[in-house]
């Protein structure tokens, strides 16, 4: 039986990874924010003991940001990986395969990117890029490295979606702003199987994990009001959100055109490759 070793497994992109691989057969062990931070030997003792390791840790980026809370995304990110890096270079039974967490929000939004698109200089991109250069250290003779580039992630039971659903089955929803940013993303069935499909055969890249065909967030208002019948006419100017959020509202009113060319290129296969297709198999 492998074992995998998952950091940010309490929260909804980890649960819902738990839950996928036990029901494949694999030994699942959460490591806590408490190990992370106070326990090196016993983050030591589990990896040692580990095959794979998939690191999720980071507070919720969609957030005000303040600057105590910049602090916080970065420690949460950088910090941790660190710990987990020099965990796994410390052990003798190193884990063959660190699956590290990274962004979207990597890129620009000038284009449309596979994975050799061009970077920001922002404060979500500077974070990103340092995100997966800490990642990177723990790549050694026996440990591969593999970075997910998450774009949001769809799901029925936490996430982006359940936070704007309401509004959207009160007819109270609408487009962000002007509704032309991009919007990337993937349904989190997609997400857990490519997660299955990079591990089984221990792929080594840097990947997209976003749906093959990117919309706006235009796009988004309009599948969620076709699926839920409801009218989307109420759009949110981009001050408020910036009154709420600061410099995080950049999150939502900026977003990344990202495609999973790696992904497709090793044949992987989407259940989920349109907006309208994800949005009408979780809220149906």
């Amino acid at each position: 039986m492998k074992t995998i070793a998952i950091t940010g497994a309490s929260g909804f992109v980890g649960t819902s990874l738990t839950k996928y691989f036990s029901y494949l057969g694999y030994k699942i062990i959460p490591i806590s924010r408490d190990i992370l931070n106070n326990n090196n030997k016993k983050l030591e003792e589990t990896l040692n003991q580990t095959d794979i390791v998939i690191n999720l840790a980071g507070a919720n980026i969609i957030n005000r940001w303040s600057e105590s809370y910049k602090k916080l995304l970065y420690s949460s990110r950088i910090d941790t990986t660190s710990k987990i890096v020099n965990a796994i270079n410390s052990v003798q039974n190193k884990p063959k395969l660190l699956i590290s967490t990274s962004a979207v929000g990597i890129y620009d939004n000038k284009s449309t990117y596979s994975e050799n698109g061009s970077f920001s200089n922002d404060f979500l991109s500077t974070l990103c890029q340092n995100w997966e250069k800490e990642a990177l250290k723990a790549k050694n003779g026996t440990t591969k490295v593999s970075i997910f580039r998450f774009g949001i992630v769809m799901g029925k039971d936490g996430g982006a979606l359940q936070k704007m659903i309401t509004p959207f089955k009160l007819g109270l929803g609408g487009v962000i702003g002007s509704g032309k940013q991009a919007f990337s993303y993937i349904h989190i069935d997609d997400l857990m199987n490519a997660y299955k499909f990079v591990i089984e055969n221990e792929f080594e890249e840097v990947f997209n994990l976003t749906a093959p065909i990117p919309t706006t967030n235009q796009g988004l208002t309009l599948a969620l009001g076709k699926t839920l019948k409801r009218p989307t006419i109420l759009p949110v100017p981009e001050f408020v959100l910036k009154l709420i959020f600061s410099e995080g509202a950049k999150v939502l009113t900026d977003g990344q055109s990202a495609i999973p060319k790696k992904l497709l290129d090793l044949g992987f296969e989407f259940k989920f490759k349109t907006i309208e297709e994800t949005i009408e198999n979780l809220c149906k």
